[in-house]
């Protein structure tokens, strides 16, 4: 398995959108999910930390979130775009491998 792993600050008024969005069915999700090397998406929010969130996507392997990349630049470009008014701040935290199979 191979993760993508965000994470993400989101002001009050866009938290609802955002978790629409980016939540395990959400517009992101369905997204990936054109893929078959995509294993699912799970959002996580910070209790201690009013709009902090991670948000892990799992894939077969680097290659296939890389091939979808490819096949699917455009949509994600725009959904990308679409969902920056969401967000105050974004850092892709990285990508990583599953140590056990």
């Amino acid at each position: 398995m191979w993760q993508m792993v965000w994470e993400f600050r989101v002001t009050a008024e866009h938290r609802a959108e955002f978790e629409r969005i980016y939540s395990a069915d959400g517009e992101w999700a369905k997204l990936f999910a054109l893929a078959a090397e995509f294993r699912g998406t799970m959002l996580l929010r910070d209790p201690a930390v009013a709009g902090r969130y991670l948000m892990i996507d799992s894939w077969s392997d680097g290659d296939g979130f890389r091939r979808f990349q490819e096949a699917f630049a455009a949509e994600y470009k725009a959904l990308d775009i679409r969902c920056e008014a969401l967000t105050e701040y974004e850092l892709k935290v990285g990508a990583f491998e599953s140590v056990t199979p």
